[in-house]
């Protein structure tokens, strides 16, 4: 079984980077631990409340719920990346843990295999 990084860096509704990283989370995780890292822009699909049909995009965002139901629990989300879009006050729609920058570092250096989003 490999590590596998799935890194979302894009911000959700304007590409389909997010929800590709979403299937390839959930299509492999049967062969592989998943690990999801939410950083830079990627810190926007945690928001709560998001309504992307008033800009006639799909609504994948309640799907990341999906992760605890294929035993996907190493969700992380960059603390820089949050303070920096003044988002660290703000509950996140999925559960997740907020990491800095060195642990960040380490855990991608444990993963087998990197997908950048």
């Amino acid at each position: 079984m490999k590590k596998l990084a799935i890194i979302i860096s894009s911000p959700p509704h304007g590409n389909a980077k997010g929800r590709e990283a979403l299937d390839i989370a959930l299509a492999t995780s049967a062969i592989n631990h998943i690990s999801v890292f939410f950083i830079d822009d990627g810190v926007f699909h945690l928001l709560p409340e998001q309504q992307p049909h008033k800009i006639l995009m799909r609504d994948y965002i309640a799907t990341f719920n999906m992760l605890e139901l294929y035993d996907i629990d190493d969700v992380y989300v960059c603390e820089s990346s949050l303070k920096s879009r003044n988002l660290i006050q703000i509950p996140h729609n999925i559960p997740s843990k907020v990491i800095n920058n060195q642990l960040l570092t380490q855990l991608l250096t444990l993963q087998d295999v990197i997908f950048r989003f």
